[in-house]
């Protein structure tokens, strides 16, 4: 994987995930909060599942179907988060998805790396559209998408099920001539 990107920002290094990385993973998507704001992260979340996860990543990007980042503070290289972006390339197109670890909420953390995954996105993949969702009880994560330029596109009723509920979803978008 020698040549899977590596994106920095003033505060950020986003790098590929190593299995390395999987204790770090485990503890802190862990947590019931990560859990219950994130669509594909189940709670418990078990023993060997950071390592089944990140075990996949090498073969989507070679494939060109996904990128994802482990967001780690540049300070003192510690994992801080996650990010990936899912590809469509018969549509130029990808969707981000995230997590932050929760002692770091609020911090601008998200907004910092999701902006940098949009410039990745638009400039070194030449995406048309990326997009992203997130629960409508969430409206946290709907402020970073506001943040990185993205526009709301809509409401996804009962969308998906999540825990048992089914959740609504809010949709964001940014085309790359909003983005330019």
């Amino acid at each position: 994987m020698n040549d899977y990107p590596r994106l920095q920002t003033a505060r950020l290094l986003l790098r590929a995930f190593t299995l390395e990385d999987a204790p770090d993973v485990h503890k802190l998507v862990g947590a019931r909060e990560i859990a219950d704001t994130t669509l594909n992260i189940p709670h418990p979340y078990e023993e060997g599942m950071a390592e089944e996860w990140i075990s996949t990543h090498a073969e989507r990007f070679e494939k060109g179907q996904a990128t994802h980042f482990a967001i780690t503070l540049r300070v003192d290289n510690s994992l801080a988060g996650g990010i990936g972006l899912h590809i469509n390339p018969r549509f130029d197109r990808g969707e981000i998805g995230y997590w932050v670890a929760v002692h770091l909420w609020n911090q601008g953390i998200c907004t910092e790396a999701a902006g940098e995954v949009l410039r990745y996105a638009f400039e070194e993949l030449g995406l048309n559209r990326v997009q992203a969702t997130h629960f409508s009880r969430n409206p946290a994560s709907g402020r970073v998408m506001q943040k990185i330029g993205m526009l709301h596109e809509g409401t996804l009723r009962q969308y998906v099920r999540k825990l048992d509920v089914y959740e609504d979803l809010e949709m964001y978008s940014i085309l790359r001539q909003e983005w330019q």
